[in-house]
């Protein structure tokens, strides 16, 4: 990894963890992506405002970074819309099974020592790993 590289991910991961945690102490929520997300489908009473901003913020701020740090590149997808949307649900249903996403479980999960969370981070890392074996040593991608 370039130095460049290792401290803008080290600040990244840090804006993370600050933005977990200021919404916890500031809101006593839980800074899981796909909770926040699917809850804007069908809000609570006051809940909508919050939720929206956080969205727009994750969006914004990385549309920020890249504009003023790394310029956008043109990102190509060798699949069609059916298969983007089977890939999207599927990760949906996993989500949902999992009781949460990477940055509910391995940012909050994890820093609150819950051992649910530990568990679920490791499945998605080893997912992630065999996954990554699969496609580019087995199927050659």
């Amino acid at each position: 990894m370039e130095p460049v590289n290792f401290w803008v991910a080290l600040l990244g991961g840090g804006l993370l963890g600050f933005s977990a945690w200021l919404l916890f102490a500031l809101n006593g929520r839980i800074a899981g992506i796909s909770g926040i997300a699917a809850a804007l489908l069908t809000p609570a009473r006051g809940e909508w405002a919050w939720r929206l901003l956080y969205v727009l913020g994750l969006a914004g701020g990385a549309a920020l970074f890249g504009y003023v740090v790394d310029p956008p590149k043109v990102i190509t997808v060798d699949a069609g819309w059916p298969l983007v949307v089977i890939a999207g649900l599927i990760v949906g249903v996993g989500t949902r099974l999992g009781g949460g996403c990477t940055s509910g479980h391995g940012i909050c999960g994890m820093s609150r020592l819950s051992i649910r969370s530990v568990v679920a981070t490791l499945i998605f890392m080893a997912v992630a790993a065999a996954t990554v074996f699969v496609t580019r040593h087995l199927i050659g991608g």
